[in-house]
Formats: C-alpha cells, sequence, structure tokens
C-alpha cells in the first residue's frame, strides 16, 4: 500500500469534512467513522481518471452511506431504553469561538435534527450548514430540484420552529459551568436550585446500560435532586468534575480514575439552565476525544 500525503488523497484532503457530514447526520461517533471506512474502501476501488470533482464525489458518497444507516437505525432507537442523546464529542475552544459551527454541532441542534426525516436532515445539512445549491442536493441525492427544494423549505421551516434560542455570553456560560460543577460536587442542592430555570427539563441517557431517569424530569427541585442523587451514589465515588468543551459549548465531564463516566451539556436563558442532558452510556463515551480536530 503506497502512503499518500492530503495533498496526493482527495479523502485525505476533505477527510474533516466528510466527518463532519456523517457525524451530523448519524449523532453518533461510531456510525461516523464506519460510514468514513466505507466510502474509503468505495474511493479506493473508484477509477478516479472518471471523478471530474472529487470532493463532491466523496460528500455525495458519504451522505447517501449516512442515509441508508440512519434509515436502518430509526427502528432500533425508537426502541432504545430512556431519551436518546447524541453522541458527545470533545471539540477545541476554536470551535466554539466560529458560532455558526458550534451552533450546527450542538447537542441542542443535534437532537433537532432527529426529529427530521433521513431525506430531510441531508438536505438540511447540505443546504444550511455546507452551503450546496438545490441543483447540487438534487444530483447528490438522485432527485429532481423541485423536490429538493420542497424539502430544504420544509426542513428548514421545521428546524426554525423547534431550535432553541439562548445565551451564547462566553463569560456567562463559564461562570454558569463553575457553579453547576461546585453545586454538583458539594452536593449543594439550594445552589444547583438557583442555578436551574423554574422549568428546566432534564434528558438522562443511560440506554439500559448505567442508571439514568428513563423518562425527562421537569422543573428545578425534581432535576436538582435526581441529580444530586446520582452523583452521590457509591458506585460513583472518587468522581471528579472538569469543564470541557462539548460539542461547541462549554460543558462538564465527569471522570473516575481519569476514564470519562458522564458528560453534562445544557442550554442557558436568562442566566439559568433551560435544558439539561446527562449523557452517561458507556458506548456512547468510547468516542468522546475523537472530535477535537475533526468539525469544521
Amino acid at each position: 500500500m503506497v502512503d499518500r500525503t492530503p495533498e496526493q488523497d482527495p479523502f485525505l484532503e476533505h477527510r474533516r469534512l466528510l466527518f463532519a457530514t456523517a457525524y451530523r447526520m448519524l449523532g453518533t461517533v461510531t456510525d461516523a467513522e464506519d460510514i468514513l471506512q466505507d466510502a474509503w474502501l468505495k474511493w479506493n476501488d473508484t477509477d478516479r481518471s472518471t471523478v471530474r470533482h472529487p470532493k463532491s464525489y466523496l460528500v455525495r458518497t458519504v451522505t447517501n452511506l449516512s442515509l441508508n444507516r440512519l434509515s436502518s437505525a430509526t427502528a432500533t432507537r425508537e426502541n432504545y431504553v430512556g431519551p436518546w442523546l447524541p453522541e458527545p464529542l470533545l471539540t477545541s475552544p476554536g470551535i466554539a469561538e466560529n458560532s455558526e459551527v458550534a451552533d450546527t454541532v450542538s447537542t441542542a441542534m443535534l437532537v433537532v435534527l432527529e426529529t427530521l426525516s433521513p431525506v430531510e436532515r441531508a438536505v438540511f445539512l447540505l443546504r444550511e450548514v455546507f452551503g450546496y445549491t438545490h441543483a447540487e442536493i438534487a444530483d447528490t441525492l438522485d432527485r429532481s430540484e423541485p423536490a429538493i427544494r420542497q424539502i430544504a423549505h420544509r426542513a428548514k421551516g421545521h428546524v426554525q420552529s423547534r431550535r432553541p434560542r439562548f445565551d451564547t455570553d462566553k463569560a456567562e456560560r463559564d461562570h454558569i459551568t463553575q457553579r453547576f460543577m461546585a453545586a454538583c460536587s458539594g452536593g449543594d442542592l439550594n445552589a444547583l436550585m438557583d442555578l436551574l430555570a423554574p422549568d428546566v427539563t432534564s434528558w438522562s441517557d443511560g440506554g439500559g446500560v448505567v442508571t439514568a431517569a428513563r423518562r425527562p424530569l421537569y422543573g428545578r427541585d425534581h432535576v436538582a435532586r435526581w441529580t444530586l442523587g446520582v452523583l452521590a451514589k457509591p458506585i460513583v465515588a472518587g468522581i471528579v468534575l472538569e469543564s470541557a468543551y462539548i460539542n461547541g459549548e462549554l460543558g462538564a465531564l465527569a471522570r473516575i480514575d481519569g476514564n470519562p463516566v458522564a458528560v453534562f451539556t445544557y442550554d442557558i436563558a436568562d442566566g439559568r439552565i433551560q435544558n439539561l442532558r446527562f449523557q452517561v452510556n458507556p458506548y456512547k463515551l468510547r468516542g468522546l476525544f475523537m472530535g477535537t480536530d475533526t468539525l469544521g
């Protein structure tokens, strides 16, 4: 096998874009990496002399592979134990500073994208995130341009109606994160409740593997008591909380003996946490460290 540099092989040159496409399509790191592996095999079997635009060809390949994977995953997610949350990624501070990129990869956005059909999700991402024209998307998905325009309009309206609008002030988010970790580490119920909005909603994803609420929790008293109750259990003795950039936003990462055991992400409005997401499924934490330099 001949080693190639990114300048010599379009697949390596565009790998970040391809991973970003697959991850936003699927919401899972492991599936995104599987898609890239399949795309790489297809690329190596392709007569490249017939490919006029390698980047477009590769994006098309990854998009269609992701569509197939997402369609087959729908039934599995419907039978998932408890709430399904996307797999988290640790991202660089630079992603957080790019609000447009951070918004499209945030946990909140990925949750909204889950409410789209696979085709709507593909069209929305290609159009709104990656800036492809309707004609290019029609060619990628092998559909007519009028059909793509209709799907794009419907998907954009759906996302806009469900997309959360929250504060993005960096200093405030850092301050709230520090207070959140201190309250959780110290088991301070009053301090935690003071951080939560009265109508806060909490989702926890354990996948039936570890302890997690199987339904969303509502109200700051309920959410605060449940969160501290979980963190106080003997099984999580020695837990250490640290701030981390997760999916383009500052959140909290919990470790035991250096190993990640939980990720907290949240939305902030009017100085309080509005939505709290608690990812504890160990299978979804395995790809946590793969995203620092793979999104763009």
